[in-house]
């Protein structure tokens, strides 16, 4: 699938993850054998082209984050490729991957806790410039530390405080600074604004939505606020219980979602309109996300699907091209 994505794609493709499987033993079995394995990423598929931003959605515990982990060599997959800039980073050593995260760097959810309070925000800054060898200088360190601020809002005499001593939007300004001092080309926004107020979250997209058209950022943006998601990506991917269900353009998967797991969790999305809200058509699902340790034979989706036939259980769907750069994995779709 990611290569006939790569294929369409009018941009050059910076990365692609084909057949991505992660899978996680879990202990307590007889004389300590695993008891079980935790399904997290379960053949995970798509291309990221250069300048653009792949949204990544779903409830919790459906394996996003886990996606994005693996994406930076934080976690090493079970299974699959991910080839960044030409190069399958899956196999290479820990030497050879230093050079590689240099090109792709993280921001996190917790603005706070990210931060290490016992060092200034001009530390936290300084530190991947020296420990990487970007700048030896320490002056024109310094200077970086200062255009760095800048660049995502923040005053130079900002460098002199603890992280303890800023606001949780001021704190999540100085991770993305962060990020941004090794000049990467991917940025994986791991639900960077869920921990913030609203007001702020608006400032903050604002913020990677700038620094992206100047910078010529790509970003892997993962959340579960279909509203942000919405706002700031170019394409969306929904996963449900480690697979991607749906893939398609943000309007064309809005507008027109092909499958059910997507339509319902659309349908939860408050509309302003207090009468359009009143009269749209509510899709509530039955039973809760089953457990990633035994997943459902056939589509993960059938056990809460309205839809469903006996198809459904019996066979896996694959994610197909049903309409033009428009992905389901769903049988009836």
């Amino acid at each position: 699938m990611s290569e006939a994505l790569a294929e369409r794609s009018n941009g050059e493709a910076l990365l692609d993850v084909s057949g991505l499987v992660k899978h996680f033993a879990v202990g307590g079995g007889l004389f300590g054998a695993p008891a079980g394995v935790v399904r997290a990423v379960d053949g995970v598929d798509f291309t990221i082209r250069r300048g653009e931003t792949l949204g990544l959605v779903g409830e919790s515990g459906c394996g996003k984050t886990t996606t994005g982990r693996c994406v930076l060599q934080l976690e090493r997959p079970t299974h699959g490729r991910i080839v960044f800039e030409g190069t399958d980073i899956t196999g290479l050593s820990q030497q050879d991957l230093r050079k590689v995260r240099r090109r792709m760097q993280v921001i996190f959810q917790d603005p706070y806790s990210s931060l290490n309070p016992r060092m200034t925000v001009g530390e936290i800054l300084a530190e991947p410039i020296k420990v990487h060898g970007i700048i030896a200088d320490p002056a024109k360190r310094e200077l970086r530390v200062s255009e760095l601020l800048e660049q995502v809002g923040l005053l130079p005499q900002h460098a002199r405080r603890y992280p303890h001593q800023l606001s949780g939007g001021q704190r999540q300004r100085v991770g993305i600074a962060r990020a941004l001092a090794m000049e990467p080309s991917l940025i994986v926004c791991d639900e960077p604004v869920s921990a913030l107020d609203v007001s702020i979250q608006a400032q903050i997209i604002n913020l990677l939505e700038d620094l992206q058209s100047r910078l010529g950022l790509t970003y892997l943006f993962i959340a579960h606020d279909l509203s942000v998601v919405r706002h700031i990506s170019d394409r969306v991917a929904v996963m449900y219980l480690g697979k991607v269900v749906e893939l398609a353009d943000r309007n064309a998967l809005y507008e027109d979602p092909l499958h059910p797991y997507t339509r319902a969790l659309l349908s939860a999305v408050p509309i302003p309109d207090p009468k359009l809200e009143a009269t749209r058509e509510r899709m509530v699902l039955r039973g809760e996300v089953p457990s990633a340790l035994s997943p459902p034979s056939g589509c993960v989706f059938h056990p809460r699907c309205p839809i469903a036939v006996d198809r459904c259980s019996a066979a896996i769907p694959p994610l197909r091209e049903i309409r033009p750069s428009h992905w389901a994995a769903c049988h009836l779709a």
